[in-house]
């Protein structure tokens, strides 16, 4: 019977303390989870009621804080219910799906910052080309490939996994990442050489592309008026916060199973939680301070008096 279950679960064996402090981290996580629905869903309906915001740039920006709200819910849901539970764990193929969705929407964001770097680069480089270039279809297009291409790339690695033996039925973490493949009894060459593949084709290629494009749009921003500039800094700036925040957190991401021997548990724990809490909560924050236009359609929602 327990060879039977082993076969079937895996234990989640990253949380600290659980027992003890199970209510906190079930009221701080709750508490997050609502705050990242709530300024997230506010941007986003913001964008689709007000006819001024319905530009590219503005498109994009709510189709990466709705990929925030899905990425979220892959993941806190789950983490809820194992603050409450005796004891932590998910069955092998629900730990598969959580690791496909995880990867998938985190790769989106990936490909949607690329999508928004171009989109800012015809907005500045090439101001007169920029109605033909993004039109509605681009955008679409540009919008569906972003959240397919990485669906499609991760669910390979997800046939991959599915069929391999597994040898350990503990995982070190708090959700399935990619610390799943240390589960198997075996490293497989064809999935090892398909992930460096899939890796950068929705990490490496988008970020070197961002690299281009803002390098594109600074040296013509500088060898231009202090308007094209001040715009350029206006619309670029908060794009690369998000971009440095979401690099840094896919770095920790997959630093942690490598490292997971030599950090403490707790600052292995503290690191995951940033993963899952710290970009899709600061995301609407960033967005709704620094673009402009987002900012005084937030100021009039929640302060009317004074826009008055």
């Amino acid at each position: 019977m327990d060879h039977e279950y082993n076969l079937s679960y895996i234990t989640l064996t990253g949380h600290v303390e659980v027992e003890k402090y199970r209510y906190v981290y079930f009221l701080i996580m709750l508490i997050t989870y609502i705050l990242i629905i709530c300024c997230n869903s506010t941007i986003v309906c913001l964008i689709f009621l007000h006819k001024n915001l319905h530009e590219p740039m503005y498109m994009f920006i709510a189709a990466l804080l709705w990929n925030s709200i899905l990425f979220s819910t892959t993941i806190y849901p789950k983490l809820l219910i194992d603050f409450l539970s005796e004891i932590q764990v998910i069955t092998y193929s629900a730990c598969l799906f959580q690791f496909f969705l995880f990867y998938s929407l985190g790769a989106s964001e990936f490909l949607l910052l690329a999508a928004m770097s171009y989109d800012r680069y015809v907005s500045i480089c090439k101001p007169l080309q920029y109605i033909t270039i993004m039109t509605q279809t681009t955008v679409t297009v540009v919008l569906v490939l972003s959240w397919l291409l990485p669906v499609c790339l991760i669910l390979v690695l997800v046939i991959l996994s599915a069929d391999m033996k597994l040898c350990e039925f503990t995982l070190k973490g708090i959700f399935c990442n990619n610390s799943v493949y240390q589960l198997t009894c075996v490293n497989s060459k064809v999935r090892s050489i398909f992930g460096a593949v899939t890796f950068s084709n929705i990490v490496v290629f988008p970020l070197l592309f961002i690299i281009f494009t803002y390098s594109k749009i600074f040296i013509i921003s500088f060898q231009s008026s202090s308007e094209v500039r001040k715009k350029a800094a206006q619309t670029c700036l908060p794009h690369l916060l998000v971009l440095v925040g979401c690099t840094c957190l896919c770095v920790f991401d997959v630093s942690i199973p490598r490292l997971e021997t030599e950090l403490p548990k707790l600052a292995r724990l503290i690191m995951t939680l940033q993963v899952v809490s710290y970009h899709p909560l600061f995301n609407p924050i960033i967005y709704g301070l620094k673009m402009t236009e987002i900012s005084k359609h937030l100021k009039r929602l929640f302060c009317p008096s004074r826009m008055g």
